[in-house]
């Protein structure tokens, strides 16, 4: 750590990050910067994370994103992988413009359309889209959509035993032959030429699950994250212990499983998926970065919020605290009506429940496999017309959840990225049964809204003045208009202060 700490945060967003500020990152090697700026150096062409461990160079130039650095002409380093960095979730957060857009590129909206349906999704131009990238970023979308893609590839080429087909189609590429030209174009050297390099860290068997590093910004309590996990999970569909989060994955021709732990080093997450098909994994790779948080920054969120006098020791307590989203959009909103106004451990029986009678079930080999994982959740169609009754719903929250299931299947609602949470929430609140409270929980734990706030909730009404007194919801509203944008932030750290897992309120 340097002498004199700075935080991340202070990198100015619209102008290249200054130098002295990474310079001193750099040189003591802070990983609370890891992700949020690059070091290139002229004399190599190549670029690295603030955390590699190459001897320093004199002469360096830096750059916030990886594809501003490779628009530059400079290849990522073979030694500390760039690739394994977290995102900076400052810009993928929130209801910006920018962060809507790189939230759709993310999920691979420029694989099949044009950078003009990009800008019509998040209502802006495409030259002022191209503009808005250029000038904080570095680079224009195509240019971050191509790194994703090529820094997947690289990662798969090192860490698996995958054949170049497949991680050609793994990461977005339609034929091996495109995959091959811009590999060889941004990195000077052949997928097979890197792979020969690595070789000897490639488990030699093929068939074997598939393990990948997914990289996190210190610091990260994941003891709390499956802790919140835990309470909630699902018997048949998940399944957490004290070191790891296992559920199903895929759908009823295809389904799999996949179990999340910590690494041993590098701070990272360790992800083993077993049977997804090559082109599921980026997608993948995408919602447990979502639902574990692995791209917050938890030194300038902290910073946000630290001003709070109620916050300010719940932080210092748990410095890295995540927002735990879920796996699936319908799945959260489901158990978030089942939810409403119960305790977790009543709302997880009836989900159970529900999940038993109309999911389908998995093969033997999973269960055998996965011990505790025995079928997929329902979809929509499953409980358009399902009798909900039956497994002790009362008819309120049977209704509701038929309706959502018929919103979803009719386009009335989604979990479409380039919304705001006000347009998400106005949308959901429409429906007879989903109320703020409701709304806002599915924005917080399907979406991962940073800002999504529940100011109905008991749990936060009591747990916020911190004096065994209760605010009203305008109240706390009023109050946590001083978190913004991070008052999800706020809501995990005040139910954890509170232990709401065992209480009303938080109960999905």
């Amino acid at each position: 750590m340097p002498s004199n700490p700075i935080a991340p945060h202070d990198l100015p967003a619209p102008a290249p990050p200054d130098a002295q500020v990474c310079e001193q990152a750099r040189r003591s090697r802070d990983a609370r910067f890891d992700g949020l700026f690059f070091t290139a150096v002229p004399s190599t062409r190549i670029y690295c994370r603030p955390v590699c461990p190459a001897p320093f160079a004199r002469r360096v130039e830096y750059f916030r994103h990886a594809a501003a650095a490779e628009a530059a002409g400079y290849r990522p380093c073979l030694r500390c992988r760039p690739e394994l960095s977290p995102d900076d979730g400052s810009w993928r957060r929130g209801d910006a413009a920018l962060a809507r857009a790189l939230k759709l590129i993310d999920e691979g909206a420029l694989a099949e359309q044009p950078l003009a349906a990009l800008a019509a999704r998040v209502h802006l131009g495409e030259r002022q889209l191209r503009r808005l990238f250029v000038e904080r970023i570095g680079v224009a979308p195509g240019g971050v959509h191509g790194t994703r893609r090529l820094l997947f590839a690289k990662q798969l080429l090192t860490e698996t035993a995958l054949p170049i087909t497949e991680i050609a189609l793994a990461s977005g590429f339609t034929s091996v032959r495109r995959f091959n030209a811009a590999f060889l174009d941004a990195y000077r050297m052949a997928p097979r030429e890197l792979r020969r390099q690595v070789r000897d860290d490639v488990p030699a068997a093929s068939g074997r699950p598939l393990t990948l590093r997914l990289g996190y910004r210190p610091p990260y309590d994941f003891t709390s994250m499956l802790a919140f996990l835990r309470g909630r999970a699902l018997p048949g569909v998940e399944a957490v212990d004290d070191a790891s989060y296992v559920r199903v994955i895929g759908t009823p021709d295809a389904p799999g499983w996949l179990r999340v732990a910590h690494a041993d080093r590098d701070h990272a997450l360790l992800l083993t998926v077993h049977g997804a098909a090559p082109a599921q994994l980026l997608g993948i790779v995408g919602r447990l970065r979502r639902m574990f948080d692995l791209d917050a920054d938890p030194q300038a969120i902290g910073d946000a919020l630290r001003a709070s006098a109620r916050l300010r020791p719940l932080l210092d307590a748990r410095p890295g605290l995540r927002l735990p989203s879920g796996w699936d959009g319908f799945e959260i909103a489901v158990r978030a009506v089942i939810g409403q106004q119960v305790s977790v451990a009543a709302a997880r029986t009836l989900t159970a429940r529900l999940a038993r009678r109309y999911g389908h079930a998995l093969p033997a080999a999973i269960a055998q496999e996965a011990p505790g994982i025995e079928h997929l959740f329902p979809t929509p169609d499953a409980l358009v017309d399902a009798d909900l009754a039956s497994i002790g719903l009362t008819r309120a929250r049977a209704d509701t959840v038929r309706t959502l299931s018929a919103a979803l299947l009719d386009g009335r609602v989604d979990f479409r990225r380039e919304r705001t949470l006000d347009d998400f929430v106005a949308h959901w609140v429409a429906l007879p049964g989903i109320g703020t409270w409701t709304a806002n929980y599915i924005a917080l734990r399907a979406l991962g809204h940073p800002d999504a706030f529940l100011a109905d909730d008991l749990v936060l009404q009591r747990a916020t003045p911190g004096d065994g007194t209760r605010l009203t919801a305008r109240a706390l509203t009023a109050r946590a208009e001083a978190w913004r944008p991070w008052r999800g932030y706020a809501v995990i750290h005040l139910w954890r202060d509170s232990m709401a897992p065992a209480g009303v309120g938080a109960a999905a």
